[in-house]
């Protein structure tokens, strides 16, 4: 078996071959008709009429017989198959092929169609040109890549040799279409908003911070998709917007998060957040069906069925139950002996963690579809207050398959409250909790000009990830990762 530098030399000598002969191993130009799709789809015609075409595509097979070969070409529309005969060809285009076509280079061949004996549909070739000359070789067909760390560090051959992956990505570009299909078409306009901030207002997470050279100050990389620039266009007077759009969170990664995704966000104007439970209930069902043709699931232990009806569990009752805490009156001490108990581990010994650690453990067992409900204030800094238990929110949650899929509430719109609640915010990163949201002094005074009662709500490609049975990573196209040390 050869080794990937002589396979390497031999195809360096391939190249030097072609160029000798005043042939470009690279040009610009394609002389491509048709797409392999557009072949299939169009082969009686073209067979009947005896059309001569010229057809590209990368080989992914090659076998010879002495005066014939047959490859097998792929656009990323299709495969077909070519046929190349030395007394059609003549010898010197034959052998010219012979001498220096390898699996993996792109051609194109121009011929005429025709059904083989064994039933194969296929162009027999009356010319052909190099497109590309590859250097190295295409990854063992029938196992592809195996190593996770080298099939993300070479994702276009884990593409390119894994078709359900292909599948994959092809559907994850359909759920955000869906979904701003579905956005549109109720009404919601969709906007564009910064994605580097003075401050990074929306979520609690560690923001990626770098510097502005021009205005010679911190900036950082937005943690959510505009909520405090969505709010301030509810202030501006439009009635809903949303945004799909890339955020930034300088955390952990895990098979449910990473550095860098995709968020939705709506905001909806004269809406609460019962309204947004019924349109997101609406949205998640709209885009299981147009994306994977059903509403069932069986997922990560988890079986559902998001056409069931969506109950709503509430945050601190769960905690209560399943925990013996009541988040509301427990002490500090008393969550963390807890926690220890339970054997959960947590960052950070303040109450608002510890609230989250606890909820985290609890939520493990639902199956869902449900919405969480009635977070506690101090975990929700951004949501109205409940009017009949003003520690709790008017806060909502998808909940499928053991994980929170989305993020909604009824907007906090009282500046007042919300320049307290900014304060206990600060104060919490006065005390190292980086993950606490940085205040936005500027949103307050647009609260105080008005803004009307708004729901606002968010969820990102976890949700795909959790329908299609994968980790987060695997549905992403190209993953980040450290360089290679060699």
């Amino acid at each position: 078996m050869s080794t990937i530098d002589e396979i390497k030399e031999a195809r360096f000598s391939k190249l030097e071959v072609l160029k000798s002969k005043g042939i470009d191993p690279y040009p610009a130009e394609s002389m491509q008709e048709l797409s392999l799709r557009d072949v299939v789809a169009s082969f009686e015609d073209l067979e009947k009429g005896g059309e001569v075409k010229w057809i590209a595509g990368r080989i992914m097979s090659l076998r010879g017989q002495g005066a014939i070969m047959f490859i097998t070409l792929f656009d990323g529309t299709g495969s077909f198959q070519g046929l190349l005969k030395k007394d059609v060809l003549g010898d010197e285009k034959f052998d010219l092929f012979n001498d220096t076509v390898d699996i993996g280079d792109f051609v194109e061949i121009q011929g005429t169609f025709f059904v083989t004996k064994r039933g194969e549909k296929t162009c027999e070739a009356k010319d052909w040109r190099m497109l590309t000359k590859t250097l190295q070789p295409l990854p063992e067909k029938w196992h592809g890549i195996t190593d996770d760390d080298e099939r993300y560090r070479k994702r276009y051959l884990d593409v390119l040799m894994n078709p359900d992956l292909r599948e994959l990505l092809e559907k994850k570009s359909k759920f955000w279409r869906a979904t701003r299909d579905f956005m549109i078409n109720e009404g919601f306009l969709e906007v564009e908003t910064p994605t580097l901030e003075v401050t990074t207002g929306g979520a609690e997470a560690r923001p990626f911070k770098t510097h502005h050279n021009d205005y010679d100050m911190p900036v950082y990389l937005r943690i959510s998709v505009g909520e405090l620039w969505q709010k301030r266009l509810m202030s501006a007077g439009f009635p809903k917007t949303f945004e799909i759009g890339r955020v930034y969170r300088n955390e952990g990664s895990s098979p449910d998060h990473l550095q860098e995704f995709t968020n939705m966000e709506f905001y909806w104007a004269y809406a609460d957040y019962k309204d947004g439970m019924e349109l997101v209930e609406k949205l998640y069902k709209h885009i299981a069906q147009e994306v994977f043709g059903t509403t069932k699931f069986s997922v990560r232990g988890h079986e559902f069925d998001l056409a069931d009806a969506w109950p709503r569990i509430d945050y601190r009752d769960t905690v209560l139950e399943k925990t013996g805490i009541d988040i509301l009156s427990a002490t500090l001490e008393e969550m963390e002996g807890k926690a220890r108990d339970l054997g959960i581990k947590y960052d950070g010994a303040n109450k608002e963690r510890l609230i989250d650690t606890l909820w985290k453990y609890c939520r493990k067992t639902i199956s869902g579809p449900a919405f969480l409900v009635h977070h506690p204030k101090i975990v929700s800094p951004l949501s109205k207050s409940l009017p009949s238990n003003p520690e709790l929110t008017e806060r909502f949650q998808p909940l499928i398959a053991g994980s929170e899929l989305g993020n909604g509430f009824s907007e906090l719109n009282d500046p007042i409250d919300q320049r307290e609640r900014f304060e206990l915010q600060q104060q919490l990163i006065e005390r190292g909790d980086d993950e606490a949201m940085m205040p936005e002094w500027e949103f307050v005074e647009m609260l105080e000009h008005g803004m009307p009662p708004t729901c606002g709500f968010g969820f990102g490609e976890r949700f795909f990830a959790v329908l299609a049975g994968q980790s987060i990573r695997e549905t992403v196209m190209f993953p980040l990762m450290k360089p290679r040390v060699d």
